[in-house]
């Protein structure tokens, strides 16, 4: 691991169970550390500015999933792409890269991956940050019904609805649906357009589809997520960008009822929240950093 105290990125590799996992490292590895589980449609590279930014004082790790950014694709004959599998191969990957302890980011696929770390893992987690990512059933608005109906009751007809979501269209749309047209100039395009060159990747899409049908797994696990807060209380942190039309913005409060000293800052912008206000958010993970690992 990198101990030295520039802001370099370093961009690496390792074996994962036979699957190759891409990562991105910078800062001390002696500083506090903080790992970085990234959304759908993106990878590690929606953290390539916070890793700059905040390298100087904390030790900053972020993976990509199989299937994800740099990650290896394995065959859908070869790999379960699930949720929970996906946890196992990132509990592996914490293993591998031996950390011990470290702060960890959940932003909405990452939310869900990053609940099952907390769960096997409560002694390494010494806080969270969730940024635009669900643990509560109030996050889930209207605007999941269709795909929640072709969970239940899949049908071809409905698969092609639900499948819209994995197309370039619908990856710009993860970085600018609902989002105010003056903020549309601080999002970088190249951010959804290597989103979309990645995923489209040859059988990626269905994979995607595979995975996302694994959805309702989540669901079912937070009861557990909750009771983790409940028993552990975790210091917390919680970023809303409240224009995000995937997660609605009423879930944001909904952590206080199992951890009532989290701090709360809902954010005039989107569901890509380090796109449409990177100093807002950078400047909150510092402060919060420093107050929770006193050096």
């Amino acid at each position: 691991m990198n101990t030295t105290m520039d802001r370099q990125i370093y961009n690496r590799t390792v074996k994962v169970d036979g699957v190759t996992i891409f990562y991105r490292e910078a800062g001390n590895s002696k500083n506090p550390t903080l790992l970085l589980f990234h959304g759908f449609p993106t990878s590690s590279i929606m953290f390539k500015n916070l890793m700059v930014a905040l390298s100087d004082k904390f030790h900053l790790i972020a993976p990509d999933y199989p299937s994800f950014g740099f990650s290896d694709v394995p065959t859908i004959s070869d790999f379960e792409y699930s949720f929970e599998n996906i946890a196992l191969y990132m509990d592996k990957f914490i293993e591998a890269v031996k950390l011990k302890s470290f702060t960890i980011y959940l932003h909405d696929y990452g939310s869900y991956i990053g609940a099952r770390i907390c769960l096997k893992n409560p002694d390494k987690v010494a806080a969270i940050i969730v940024q635009n990512g669900n643990n509560y059933l109030e996050g889930h608005g209207p605007q999941w019904d269709e795909s929640k109906d072709y969970w239940k009751n899949p049908t071809e007809e409905k698969k092609k609805k639900v499948y819209a979501f994995l197309s370039k269209e619908g990856t710009k749309e993860q970085y600018f649906a609902g989002v105010p047209e003056r903020l549309h100039q601080n999002i970088s395009p190249e951010s959804w357009i290597m989103d979309w060159e990645r995923l489209s990747r040859a059988g990626n899409l269905d994979i995607q589809f595979k995975l996302n049908c694994t959805y309702p797994t989540n669901f079912e696990l937070f009861p557990a997520i909750q009771q983790y807060f409940r028993k552990h209380q975790p210091p917390a942190l919680i970023i809303w960008g409240k224009h995000d039309v995937y997660f609605d913005v009423a879930e944001a409060y909904c952590y206080k009822r199992d951890l009532p000293d989290a701090q709360i800052h809902v954010l005039e912008g989107g569901h890509m929240a380090l796109e449409t206000n990177f100093e807002e958010v950078s400047h909150m993970i510092s402060e919060f950093m420093k107050g929770n690992n006193p050096v």
